[in-house]
């Protein structure tokens, strides 16, 4: 099969949680253990830090990432979802893995693949975890899909545990409370392995303790015991925030040597380092246009709080969502000085128009609804002056059609 055959069998043949949603999640942790016993426990070999948490960890992971490679060492990066190729879920020193690589892991283990019915995800694991065996990186920053205890990613032994915050998301899945979705994200807590907490939030703070407190393990709360912070090539304000988690991280990790200098470049290169794309990237200027893939209640407040921080004449928002948000908690953070071009998604999951449109009227916002992403995004452009701003978001595909 070509590279596009490839992708095209491992994207429609098989459940992938960001087409379909729920009915993808396995919710047990039985097939990839029965592939990484296929393919000789890969994740055994090589040592690694896992991420996890509402917002931020794909960020978190990022400047991990970047930061030891400043310091020399090959580092192998798995994160998910991609925006503009899939490659870009796996890469080591910034390089996403070949297509040949990509090509040459399905064709050999197709098989299993199908006997065992192996989600995308799964599949997806495997593949990173046997890539970076392959490759003998020094170390990888695995960064959780959905959250925690019964993610594929949840089979290594970390050396550190980084969980960067909690917010309402995924709901359907990992409940319904602050409480039940924490208990998630905590399960990727392991015995002994000290776990940071990129920020303290007093409501879920005891179920974080108590999960420590029942593997025996180190646990810290960045945010209180972090004082310092570094510029960074990621623009968003709330950058700060997973710094300060980054650090603390870094601090716990054993074995490795990290001066000020790593520190300082790491922080500066994330970009550069890590191919990061799609937190608060700006696209063009006059007018300018910022994208981020922030997507629920939580990260959007951040994100329209720098909104707020901007100097423009009129903001126009282009927004696209998928159908397990909830706008009834989106909407009311949004500003009602503002012109809406409301779309949908090119994905199974994308929320219709018509009820995105909807809502907006009963929040009393100036609306237009757009049969696709492009579309809406060629209408603010075409409609915005020089000296407005342009925001694309709502959605990682959202973002992800933009790019």
């Amino acid at each position: 099969m070509t590279y596009k055959e490839t992708l095209d069998w491992m994207f429609v043949q098989l459940p992938m949680y960001q087409e379909k949603g729920k009915s993808a999640f396995n919710g047990k942790l039985d097939t990839i253990r029965a592939l990484s016993d296929h393919l000789g426990h890969p994740e055994r070999t090589f040592k690694s830090i896992h991420v996890a948490g509402t917002n931020g960890k794909g960020s978190s992971s990022h400047m991990l990432a970047s930061i030891l490679y400043e310091a020399g060492y090959k580092v192998g990066l798995y994160t998910s979802p991609h925006l503009k190729d899939f490659r870009e879920r796996i890469k080591i020193d910034g390089e996403p893995i070949s297509k040949g690589n990509v090509i040459d892991f399905v064709a050999e283990n197709r098989p299993f693949f199908e006997a065992q019915q192996l989600s995308f995800f799964e599949m997806t694991v495997g593949m990173a975890f046997d890539y970076f065996a392959k490759n003998r990186v020094d170390i990888a920053i695995v960064e959780v899909g959905l959250g925690g205890r019964l993610d594929s990613t949840n089979i290594i032994t970390p050396e550190v545990c980084l969980i960067t915050n909690i917010g309402f998301d995924h709901m359907d899945m990992l409940g319904d409370s602050l409480s039940k979705i924490t208990y998630e994200k905590a399960g990727i807590i392991k015995e002994k392995v000290p776990v940071v907490i990129s920020e303290y939030q007093e409501e879920v703070a005891d179920v974080f303790e108590s999960a420590a407190r029942e593997k025996k393990t180190k646990l810290v709360f960045a945010s209180q015991e972090v004082h310092n912070s570094y510029p960074t090539s990621l623009l968003g304000h709330y950058q700060a925030r997973n710094c300060k988690g980054v650090l603390a991280v870094l601090k716990q990790l054993k074995g490795f040597v990290i001066r000020e200098e790593h520190l300082k470049n790491g922080f500066l290169r994330v970009v550069e380092n890590t191919g990061l794309m799609g937190r608060w990237q700006v696209l063009q200027h006059a007018p300018k246009v910022v994208c981020d893939t922030a997507h629920n209640s939580e990260g959007l407040t951040l994100v329209l709080k720098q909104i707020d921080g901007q100097h423009f004449d009129s903001l126009h928002m282009v927004l696209g969502f998928v159908m397990d948000k909830n706008l009834d908690s989106i909407f009311p953070l949004l500003p009602k000085k503002a012109t809406y071009y409301f779309c949908r998604p090119n994905i199974r999951r994308g929320m219709e128009v018509e009820g995105i449109m909807e809502k907006a009227q009963a929040y009393g916002l100036e609306a237009q609804a757009y049969t696709s992403v492009k579309e809406a995004y060629e209408a603010a452009l075409k409609k915005a002056l020089d000296t407005d701003f342009i925001y694309v978001g709502g959605s990682t595909f959202t973002v992800a059609e933009v790019l």
